[in-house]
């Protein structure tokens, strides 16, 4: 078997999509998977017994010399793809595979010359190539596999009959087609209007192209007028898809005998590419298909060659003396930490697995009980711990009466740190990979667990704390500051948080949701008079029939379904084209929506009159926090019927009042900070209405003459720009010209010249590092900044633009709230931090400590980092949400 390693990895490399193929250092891999894989599954069907693959060293070759445009229509290769091949080939080499290259030759000569000499020898040759010159190869002896058009996963093999079938010519005949047709791909201009039925009828008269061109003159018509005016490019194409089957080369076919791979060295590259998965496949056919002794040298077979994956220590039940002598002397033996694992069972601890490096303890757990008292106080210490989703174990010993402290490393927030595009969500995630082994998992029919199988908490803590291990090292010196100084520290005060809750009133919200129904209901029916018959408001397809059919308005953008009938399209569509009947839509469309709010807030009301939100800490690529079960960062701000679910969040029984502190215009702030605009850090630190002087540079006006719409521009602008707007964008979002939105942008950034030059300099940044960063190191990759496809690309450069800032604003957010939390600890204070809601903390006030609190949230906030302007923080009270408003 023979492969033209370059057609094949160009064609894998357009096959899988590249983005989803990538190591955690940027390197793209999607070539090389999509070749193994095909290389795996030839392997294991057509079994060889010698075997190599052949690479071009470049384009340049001695058909270049003759012909200088040959294959010159071909684009520029890929960025994604460079570099793949060196690492394809040294795949390959670890498998034990020959590659073949032959300097001024093309990979298609070096095949012709191994299958000519293979068919000599005595040998059945198959020739791997996407290049149709190979077909000419085709015999008796000698057989193609040829990838279909959407990749290499399919390969249609090619015998003589088959090409003859395909074709209608020998494979001998078949390069004389190709040259009177053309090859577009390698630039090889035909005979003009000669398709391959009237190439193939002139072959099946004549024999050869020598023929054809000898009988030249007794052809008719145009054709044959352009024959014989363009022979010359039939000639030279001719010569140049001629394949040289006399290289010299450093091989023969005796010489590629098939012998067991290096199983180290293959680990060590798959793992580096992080192939898992084709890992398990090449080691499960090498181990199944190892070659005998007598076709190479004597080895043992590969399956065996390779280590077995560690296997956790049997656990060990340990008490009283024990216990403590194990943790005090592993806990002095691993200063780093140990693994600690949870087992909950209704939200309540019920077990620990502790393990270091070589022993494992299990631990049954159940409050009270005098022999587990070490680990209680190993659990309540300073003494580094490292878990896994940390949260949901802690909040369960929390539960359990079970004080806890010394969390250092929770590998799902490290993990993410690491990916936070894609993070890996469970420890079998981590597992495979970071220490490419598979988590072992007992028999879920089992009623007792068996340890040894690798089910359990102690199981668990060992893996746990070997991955843990492993992620530090692949973190740069920024990101671990961002975890062990702001996500370890935030993620004990969400624990706090969501176990704490928000009181919340079951009667104002039931009010709430009752008078929204009944809205809902009355813009239905004014909504079906408009029309003059009911209709299904939540159907795309019945709204299509009324607007695009009934109403005949003009169509909007198409989908699967027809034209989009969402709240964006049908937005634009009033705007342009009013109607009463979509201004009733629309309204009834928003009341549906508030009152899915309400009626989901309602529902999460526990027996104590509070919600319980789930904070996401690894839910977002930038490292702002979001809100679940239930979400209550979506709750409108600015409609009264928001206002009123906000009004429902109220002040706990005991409580003196809620305080809410909000930033003012932080994102704006970090974006004076960052781009060192004088314009912008002037007014920020005169502490003027930002977006009034904005207005004010921009319009020529004095300030007090900024008009609303002026302002509400200008805004709108401001905070666009940071989000990579376009002029078309801001202009469909103001509902102004593309000409005024444009000019509004040229005066932006003709005040504020340094946003812009801060904006183009994030960009061209992440294209050299491949990611972004924020004030204090977080990082976010962008692979995508280097990506052929336009929409991704110019996508991912939005994204660029605003991911230091936004991230920014999120550091600085959790630094805020680590610093209240150690302060509420530190002074004994029963004020409580309740909420999180993007720039906003909402407190449940003790009686007497307002303004103790008052004061030690307006210090964390202002001061959480110290930057060219200051931090505004807006403080608010009331006996609600609502009230506590600023």
């Amino acid at each position: 078997m023979i492969i033209d390693g370059h057609s094949l990895a160009f064609r894998a490399f357009f096959a899988l999509p590249v983005d989803s193929f990538q190591t955690r250092d940027g390197q793209h891999t999607n070539a090389i998977h999509g070749f193994l894989s095909m290389l795996l599954s030839l392997l294991r069907n057509e079994k060889p017994t010698h075997i190599a693959v052949a690479f071009d060293i470049s384009r340049a070759s001695f058909r270049t010399r003759e012909y200088p445009e040959y294959k010159g229509t071909r684009n520029a290769t890929p960025v994604e793809f460079l570099g793949q091949i060196p690492l394809l080939q040294e795949a390959l080499a670890a498998m034990n595979i020959t590659t073949i290259t032959k300097e001024d030759f093309e990979a298609d000569d070096i095949l012709a010359t191994l299958s000519v000499r293979g068919a000599e020898a005595g040998f059945d040759v198959l020739v791997v190539s996407g290049d149709r010159d190979t077909i000419q190869l085709v015999n008796d002896k000698v057989t193609l596999l040829y990838p279909a058009s959407q990749g290499v996963s399919a390969l249609t093999r090619y015998d003589p009959a088959r090409v003859r079938e395909r074709y209608g010519v020998d494979p001998g005949q078949y390069p004389d087609v190709a040259a009177l047709v053309g090859e577009t791909s390698d630039n090889l201009i035909g005979v003009s209007k000669v398709g391959e039925k009237t190439a193939v009828k002139w072959l099946g008269l004549y024999g050869s192209l020598d023929g054809i061109l000898e009988h030249a003159d007794e052809i008719k018509g145009v054709v044959g007028n352009n024959l014989r005016e363009q022979k010359e490019n039939a000639i030279r194409n001719r010569r140049l898809n001629h394949l040289i089957t006399t290289l010299e080369l450093p091989v023969g076919p005796n010489d590629l005998t098939r012998v067991p791979m290096n199983a180290d060295a293959v680990r060590d590259v798959f793992t580096r590419l992080e192939f898992k998965t084709l890992l398990d496949r090449v080691l499960k056919i090498e181990g199944a298909e190892a070659p005998s002794a007598s076709a190479g040298p004597e080895s043992s077979p590969a399956a065996e060659e390779i280590p077995a994956a560690p296997v956790a220590p049997p656990a060990q039940d340990l008490l009283d003396e024990e216990l403590a002598a194990w943790i005090a002397r592993s806990t002095a033996a691993a200063p780093a930490g140990l693994g600690f694992t949870v087992e909950t069972y209704e939200g309540k601890a019920i077990g620990f697995g502790l393990s270091s490096l070589t022993e494992t303890i299990n631990l049954p757990w159940q409050a009270g009980r005098a022999d587990y008292a070490p680990v209680e106080a190993w659990l309540a210490s300073d003494a580094p711990k490292i878990m896994h989703d940390a949260k949901n174990q802690i909040k369960a010993l929390r539960r359990s009466g079970v004080a806890f402290a010394g969390l250092v490393i929770d590998t799902l927030v490290a993990g993410w740190l690491m990916r936070p595009g894609a993070p890996d969500k469970t420890l079998a995630d981590l597992v495979s990979r970071y220490l490419q082994e598979e988590l072992p998992v007992t028999d879920p029919n089992q009623l007792v667990p068996d340890e040894s199988a690798g089910g359990g908490v102690p199981m668990q803590a060992w893996y746990t704390l070997r991955v843990a291990a492993a992620v530090i090292e692949t973190l740069d010196s920024g990101s671990l500051r961002v975890l062990s100084d702001i996500e370890m520290p935030t993620l004990m005060a969400l624990v706090d948080m969501e176990l704490t809750g928000v009181a919340v009133s079951h009667d104002q919200l039931s009010t709430l949701s009752h008078e929204l129904g009944e809205k809902t209901a009355l813009l239905a029916t004014s909504a079906y008079a408009e029309i003059g018959r009911e209709v299904n408001l939540g159907s795309p397809k019945q709204l299509q029939d009324v607007l695009f059919t009934q109403l005949e308005m003009p169509k909007t953008r198409s989908n699967k379904t027809g034209f989009s009938t969402d709240a964006g399209a049908l937005a634009d569509l009033q705007a342009s084209n009013p109607h009463p009947f979509l201004d009733l839509l629309l309204k009834h469309r928003d009341a549906t929506k508030l009152r899915q709010i309400v009626e989901t807030l309602d529902k999460a009301i526990d027996p104590t009159g509070r919600i319980h939100t789930t904070y996401v800490q690894i839910g977002s690529s930038t490292g702002r926090i979001s809100s679940t079960d239930p979400n209550l960062q979506n709750i409108p701000v600015r409609t009264e019927e928001g206002r009123r679910i906000r009004a429902a969040f109220q002040a706990g029984a005991g409580s003196e009042c809620l305080l809410t502190a909000d930033y003012s215009q932080i994102e704006m702030r970090i974006m004076a900070h960052l781009s060192e605009d004088a314009g912008l850090i002037e007014a920020f630190n005169a502490g003027e209405d930002l977006h009034r002087f904005v207005g004010s540079r921009i319009f020529g006006v004095a300030p007090e003459d900024v008009s609303s719409e002026m302002r509400s521009k200008v805004k709108a602008m401001s905070y666009g720009l940071a989000y990579g707007l376009s002029a078309f964008g801001l202009s469909k979002q103001l509902r102004i010209e593309s000409k005024e939105a444009k000019q509004l942008m040229t005066d932006y950034f003709a005040r504020f010249g340094a946003v812009r030059d801060y904006l183009r300099h994030v960009v061209e940044q992440a294209k050299v590092d491949g990611y972004t960063e924020t004030i204090f190191g977080r990082r976010r990759p962008f692979p995508e900044l280097h990506s052929p496809n336009r929409a991704l690309r110019e996508n991912a450069e939005r994204a660029a633009l605003n991911a230091p800032i936004q991230g920014s604003a999120a550091d600085i957010m959790k630094i805020a709230m680590n610093g209240i939390a150690s302060d509420l600890g530190q002074h004994n204070m029963e004020s409580s931090m309740l909420l999180q809601v993007h720039d906003e903390l909402i407190f449940d006030v003790a009686p007497g400590e307002w303004d103790a609190l008052r004061d030690v949230v307006t210090h964390r906030m202002s001061t959480a980092v110290e930057l060219l302007v200051p931090l505004d923080v807006q403080v608010g009270r009331g006996a609600n949400w609502d009230d506590a408003a600023h």
